[in-house]
């Protein structure tokens, strides 16, 4: 892998990466940019705890461009985009819009072809594994800036999800803080710790290999299942075999057998309400262990896929219950969800 980093006309930091050592990558913006204003606040709920963070200048952000003037595409024929190359394989840079900045975390997007009509299911093995390289890259260099407590790769895919712009992209967040959804794991491990002696995420997968009913598929280096109490629909978590806290810590057999695995889930994702259907609507999300926790080495690294579709025309809304008081009420029961991602394999 080859990494290229230049910046943006108003400053911030572009990163390319390629698969080739002898690529070469000169472009610079010519875009006529003022430098980026953001202001972010980190205020703390007082009945639960939780950080929430308020970005109000997130409101002007791009909002569903026209294919013509997406700022993801590469710098083609006059066109303004946020990538000056005239094409690229995999692209990191700072969010004009983060919902993190002014000293309190990163917000970066994560391009992952240059090609509008692609998605990450649409990529070569070679591609997924760069794209793997760069989430890596990211996560070490990200985790060292101050007060940077968890990095959270992931892509959001789909009108339903939220996304404003098509173009295949993910984003990294480095927050100041430690995610609610991961303080409320760490708690649970913990506790299983503390309980048996064991660790909870070995612990999990082993039943889950034992059972065997709610395995979607395994290879030596990766398990994929449908968690027992799933929250959604059709929801897949994937370990490394191989207990890690990070992504920095996977071995190089972990990361080579990475891509065929996930880009199947993808595609097996596609596939599993018919031919007729649109792309499924996705959240791809990988969970990290936090960085400068004394107990790090208990979190294990996961990758969490899930989707809102939970048929053919109908999505999973956040309901009174779910969006009121955090109980989910899933539609789909685990063991169909699993049984139908391994009817949709491929050939």
């Amino acid at each position: 892998m080859k990494k290229t980093v230049t910046t943006l006309a108003d400053g911030r930091e572009l990163i390319y990466y390629d698969g080739r050592d002898d690529a070469v990558r000169t472009a610079t913006d010519p875009r006529p940019l003022t430098a980026v204003v953001s202001r972010s606040e980190i205020r703390l709920d007082e009945l639960t705890g939780d950080p929430v963070t308020i970005a109000s200048h997130r409101q002007a952000r791009t909002y569903h461009p026209p294919a013509d003037a997406c700022p993801l595409c590469p710098a083609v024929g006059g066109r303004e985009s946020e990538i000056p190359e005239e094409a690229y394989e995999v692209v990191v840079f700072e969010n004009r819009f983060p919902s993190l900045s002014g000293g309190v975390g990163r917000c970066e997007v994560v391009c992952f072809t240059d090609d509008h009509n692609a998605s990450f299911a649409d990529l070569t093995e070679e591609r997924a594994r760069l794209v793997l390289d760069a989430w890596t890259d990211r996560t070490a260099a990200l985790s060292a800036l101050p007060g940077v407590q968890q990095v959270y790769c992931f892509e959001n895919r789909g009108q339903e999800i939220g996304v404003t712009l098509p173009h295949s992209h993910g984003q990294i967040y480095a927050f100041p803080f430690v995610a609610p959804r991961t303080a409320a794991t760490r708690r649970r491990v913990d506790e299983h710790r503390r309980a048996t002696g064991r660790n909870l995420f070995d612990d999990l997968v082993a039943r889950e290999r034992a059972d065997g009913e709610r395995i979607v598929l395994e290879t030596d280096h990766w398990t994929a299942f449908v968690p027992y109490a799933a929250h959604w629909p059709y929801e897949v978590h994937l370990h490394p075999r191989r207990r890690v806290p990070d992504l920095l810590a996977l071995d190089e057999a972990a990361r080579a057998g990475f891509a065929p695995v996930y880009l199947e889930l993808l595609r097996r994702f596609d596939r599993l309400f018919g031919p007729d259907q649109p792309p499924t609507p996705y959240i791809s999300a990988w969970h990290q262990a936090p960085f400068g926790d004394p107990r790090r080495e208990d979190f294990g690294l996961h990758l969490e896929l899930f989707t809102v579709r939970r048929a053919p025309g109908k999505l999973k809304f956040l309901a009174g219950t779910e969006s009121g008081m955090g109980a989910f009420m899933n539609d789909v029961r685990p063991e169909d969800a699993a049984r139908r991602l391994r009817e949709v394999a491929s050939a």
